[in-house]
Parts: C-alpha cells; sequence; structure tokens
C-alpha cells in the first residue's frame, strides 16, 4: 500500500513527504478509524511535532490524494483500500469498538444518482456510513 502511495503521489506531482507517509502507516496499521489527536499523539510521541496542524496537513493530503477517507460519524479517518482508484465506498462503523470496515457500494451509489436524477438532482459527493456491530462485538468471547 505504501508503495501505490508513493507511486499515486508522483504521478500527481505531489509530494509523500516522511510525516505524511507514517501518518498512513498509521492509518493502515490501526485497522480502524483514528481521530486528528490521535494520530498527533503518535506522531508527538515519535518527535514529529506536537502542533495540531502537523496532523491536520497529512490527513487533508491524504485525503486529498485518495489515499485515506474521513468517517464524519467519527470525526476520524481511516486508510482507503482502494487507493487511486475512483470507487463508491460504504463504511461499516462499530458502534462498541469503533473498527471501521471499508466496503464497496457501486449498487447504493447507482440506485442514489437514479433517485437523485429522476429528481433533477446531479450527486456529486456521497458517503455512505452505516452503524452496527462487527464480527467481535456480535458474539463476544
Amino acid at each position: 500500500m505504501l508503495a501505490r502511495a508513493e507511486e499515486l503521489s508522483a504521478a500527481r506531482g505531489a509530494r509523500l513527504t516522511p510525516v505524511r507517509r507514517r501518518v498512513l502507516e498509521l492509518l493502515l496499521e490501526s485497522h480502524r478509524a483514528m481521530g486528528a489527536y490521535d494520530v498527533l499523539d503518535r506522531l508527538a510521541a515519535e518527535g514529529y511535532g506536537k502542533q495540531p496542524p502537523v496532523a491536520y496537513r497529512a490527513l487533508d493530503f491524504l485525503v486529498e490524494q485518495g489515499l485515506a477517507h474521513r468517517i464524519a460519524r467519527l470525526n476520524a479517518f481511516t486508510a482507503c483500500i482502494h487507493p487511486g482508484e475512483a470507487h463508491a465506498a460504504a463504511f461499516l462503523i462499530c458502534r462498541s469498538c469503533h473498527a471501521v470496515a471499508e466496503s464497496e457500494a457501486q449498487a447504493v451509489r447507482q440506485a442514489l444518482d437514479a433517485t437523485a436524477a429522476g429528481l433533477g438532482f446531479r450527486v456529486e459527493r456521497a458517503t455512505v456510513e452505516a452503524l452496527g456491530l462487527c464480527p467481535s462485538c456480535v458474539a463476544p468471547s
């Protein structure tokens, strides 16, 4: 994923700086959405600085480049599992442990676009966030 992120950034004339790369690594390692201050705490512990713009700028870059998504429900970020690909994504959010899974949502997007078109509306961007329980929380051991 990191090699793909480097390729995509270079192809777009953008630079995956050490801080941006580390933030992407953190998102990939976590397997759940991370808030900006969680990212900032990890960066600060590793010597990258303690100012909020450090984390926010890196996260904004990753979202703009299609390498991460912002999960509005959690006010957090997660790595994209389809970096560089135009895709419709849905996020399955566990209300108990806050784990986030990205799922393909092309059928949902097509249904939304069709409904919107029937009303004369053109959807430019849509995010589907579904709240529920992940497999671990459905059947706790």
